[in-house]
């Protein structure tokens, strides 16, 4: 928790209302997005991304599995998010741990549609190697190093840029291999195929402070905050997810309206991050 005088709670509360923040921003800003991709050698796809103060790290590590007998045809992920204990005070003992599930159930919700990835954003058929036998299951990875609010935006853009990153080895097998057992599997070290994130939303959350909402808010800004509601919206527009925090109660309409504004908001994000995305990997390619 931040610690505010009286005086610095009414500076930040009349800065937003006026709609110039504490930093400069306005209302409805983001601070300067930074991704780096490839930071963990030993993973399949991994990224950094920095929103002003807020730094998480995102990776993806493929292993080999069975496929949920309800879903055949598809392979398996799964995502969970861990805190540094170095990230904020408020990672300490035992609030790192409920932080971490807080932020691992949002995730879920937001981008795969919840534990059973159902909803998920991207196609999690591309993980498949062998129908009803054989598939990737995928573990992805968020860690929260340093916390200056709007950490779920944050890590939802580290896991887009993290599956753009990520590099699935084509694996072989064997004609007249016995897939009822464990098979013995060729995966090529050479040949790989990427997975497509297109549709992998953004995340957008619109944190409420007295009659106003922002986004991107930072750490001091949360603390005044009465709820925040936060959606993922594909390059359609369209909303994939939805979770709110907070204790105070929303009217639908005012819910309405936050989301319509967070459909507006997004296009503008999703376009930096893609193109952060996008240099990212090109510097990548040149190192």
């Amino acid at each position: 928790m931040v610690g505010l005088s009286a005086g610095e709670k009414h500076f930040i509360q009349g800065g937003i209302a006026q709609d110039l923040r504490a930093d400069g921003r306005k209302r409805l800003n983001y601070r300067p997005i930074y991704v780096e991709t490839g930071v963990i050698p030993q993973a399949d796809g991994s990224a950094k991304v920095k929103m002003g103060a807020t730094e998480v790290i995102a990776s993806v590590k493929l292993d080999l599995a069975r496929p949920n007998p309800s879903q055949p045809g598809k392979g398996k992920v799964s995502l969970f998010v861990s805190c540094s204990a170095t990230a904020g005070p408020m990672f300490e003992g035992r609030g790192s741990e409920e932080l971490s599930t807080e932020l691992s159930v949002a995730l879920q919700r937001c981008l795969l549609g919840g534990k059973s990835g159902a909803g998920a954003a991207f196609d999690p058929s591309c993980l498949s190697i062998v129908d009803g036998k054989l598939c990737w299951d995928a573990y992805i990875d968020g860690l929260v190093v340093s916390a200056d609010g709007n950490l779920l935006d944050a890590l939802g853009a580290a896991i887009k840029a993290a599956l753009t990153n990520t590099r699935v080895p084509v694996a072989n097998v064997p004609a007249g291999a016995s897939l009822d057992e464990d098979p013995d599997v060729d995966l090529s070290s050479q040949e790989t195929t990427r997975i497509d994130t297109s549709g992998v939303p953004v995340i957008v959350t619109l944190t409420k402070v007295g009659r106003h909402y922002i986004v991107d808010a930072t750490s001091e800004e949360e603390s005044q905050m009465s709820s925040a509601v936060s959606v993922s919206i594909n390059k359609e527009r369209r909303i994939c997810g939805l979770t709110k925090r907070g204790g105070a109660g929303l009217d639908p309409s005012i819910i309405l309206d936050m989301i319509s504004v967070a459909s507006h908001v997004s296009e503008q994000l999703m376009n930096k991050l893609d193109s952060e995305i996008a240099a990212a990997e090109a510097d990548e390619q040149d190192t």
